[in-house]
């Protein structure tokens, strides 16, 4: 997947229309609360203003559903960018508009300016909002009025540069228009830095990974990760499992799971896991003890049971000392390690450690280590080990789509190297 990125392109002096993701957490006083979505936009923007281009800069943030909610305001992103920066950032009331076009011809080379939330205007999502009792009819009316006025909102943005980038992989799995209909109007449409490490990184994975190649699964739902296992089955060497995901694998194998989370439809899905993984030769590591608490709660009565010993009443929220051992010693042997999810409740102290113990251990190995986004992020990031990662995803859904092996719209678009 041989994108061209901005070293292909003659920016000098050019405006530059950047797709980023700054869909960033606000705190209770409306300030970023954590901005490594941002901090992973600086390369690309500095690359731009060393070489005298202006950057206008647009994003989402939130579910706001096409209607303007003052506290998805992009304006504290903005803000935490100039600091960033150490420069100035202008921010636009609005995305579109003659009051945004005028901000951003006014732009000298260096300077960026961020535009309002891409959301607040249905036409980025591309949604009609439809009455409950709206006929078949009134839905084709209104798909139809929202095409035009999507068309006319990408042609808007498009206005306000001359060379568009797309550095957003946390939404490159949506065709909205700000990732597809603006790119198409660009002769000259390419990635940025973060988005280009994403391909790379994830690639990688798919096509070329260094042996022994370790799959590392997590998180509450296998239903959420069958189409990653189904795709890297016949890729890896070992899968190692946690996470309440492994409750339908033991409902699978006929193991007691107490009031373990499970997905009780799923338990085909994990009887045919095994059964691939069987055929194929793939080492299947399931835990083999576990944490368990009578509550759903930090403070719950907890101990820890071996394989078969999760009783009525009680829930597995971690993996066991004994599982954590397993999981360290193929870790430890292995020259590729991806990981997507966590093994337990790493959000409550007490049940933290099967997921700290397993970022330690990767960050230990002589591997290539890639992570995969979502819940794993914030783990990685609460170990204080981000730094010992190759690579670390900012894309959750975009991620798992990727190893799926699907196609990104907002990647597709892009002009082919």
């Amino acid at each position: 997947m041989e994108k061209k990125t901005l070293r292909d392109v003659e920016l000098r002096n050019r405006r530059v229309l950047i797709r980023v993701d700054f869909n960033v957490p606000l705190d209770g006083q409306g300030r970023v609360a954590d901005d490594t979505r941002i901090r992973a936009a600086l390369p690309t923007l500095r690359y731009v203003f060393e070489r005298g281009c202006p950057a206008v800069l647009m994003s989402h943030m939130g579910r706001p559903k096409g209607r303007v909610h003052s506290e998805l305001s992009l304006r504290p992103a903005a803000e935490r960018l100039g600091k960033l920066l150490g420069r100035p950032v202008a921010f636009a009331p609005d995305c579109v508009g003659p009051e945004v076009e005028a901000l951003a011809g006014s732009l000298n080379g260096g300077e960026a300016l961020v535009l309002e939330n891409l959301r607040f205007h249905p036409e980025e999502e591309g949604k009609p909002d439809l009455p409950k009792d709206a006929t078949e009819a009134d839905a084709a009316a209104a798909k139809q009025a929202m095409k035009s006025k999507q068309a006319s909102f990408a042609e808007a943005l498009a206005g306000l540069g001359e060379v568009y980038v797309n550095d957003a992989f946390g939404t490159a799995h949506r065709a909205h228009a700000s990732m597809v209909a603006v790119a198409r109007r660009f002769e000259e449409r390419v990635a940025g830095f973060l988005l280009e490490s994403e391909i790379v990184h994830l690639g990688q994975v798919l096509t070329d990974p260094p042996r022994p190649f370790v799959l590392v699964l997590g998180g509450a739902k296998i239903s959420g990760k069958i189409n990653v296992l189904r795709n890297l089955v016949e890729r890896v060497d070992t899968v190692l499992v946690g996470g309440a995901m492994v409750y339908t694998f033991f409902l699978a194998k006929g193991l007691p799971v107490g009031r373990s989370m499970v997905e009780p439809d799923q338990v085909h899905l994990a009887a045919e896991i095994l059964g691939r993984v069987a055929d194929k030769g793939v080492n299947l590591v399931l835990p083999v003890d576990h944490v368990v608490a009578d509550a759903f709660a930090a403070t719950a009565h907890r101990k820890t049971v071996g394989e078969d010993g999760i009783e009525a009443g009680w829930m597995a929220l971690d993996i066991g000392p004994e599982t954590v051992k397993a999981f360290e010693k193929e870790i430890a042997a292995a020259k590729t390690v991806l990981w997507n999810g966590p093994m337990g409740c790493f959000e409550m102290e007490p049940f933290a450690e099967g997921t700290m113990a397993v970022a330690r251990a990767v960050a230990r190995a002589d591997c290539v280590s890639v992570i995969g986004g979502g819940d794993s992020v914030s783990a990685v990031n609460r170990s204080g080990v981000a730094d010992k990662m190759t690579h670390i995803s900012t894309g959750g859904g975009a991620s798992l789509e990727f190893l799926e092996g699907r196609e990104l719209p907002g990647i597709a678009v892009l002009q082919d190297r």
